[in-house]
């Protein structure tokens, strides 16, 4: 399994419409794509406007060929795009280790 980590930073004040959208898009788009195993979206305290989306994938590919060359990721940039502040720094990780109780 692989892990896509974005690191999302919206316009200040944006907050409840973004908390919709990129749930909206998460159930509506991305939860279709070929490979999508699972997504957590975690929303910062300290900066409110900051965002992290963690969304897990069978392959590496499923991500950057099936998904980001579709339709698809056109339909999600709509929906989610609109709020960011700067374009999100996506990159992607294999596991190494993981605890039992996570």
């Amino acid at each position: 399994m692989i892990l896509e980590l974005a690191d999302i930073l919206i316009h200040a004040g944006q907050n409840a419409a973004f908390d919709e959208a990129i749930q909206r898009g998460m159930r509506d788009v991305i939860s279709k794509a070929k490979g999508f195993q699972g997504f957590k979206i975690n929303k910062g305290i300290e900066t409110p406007e900051r965002y992290i989306l963690q969304i897990f994938w069978e392959t590496l590919e499923n991500h950057t060929v099936d998904f980001r060359q579709s339709d698809a990721f056109t339909h999600w940039r709509a929906v989610v795009g609109p709020f960011f502040a700067v374009p999100p720094v996506v990159e992607h990780f294999n596991l190494l280790a993981k605890s039992n109780n996570s």
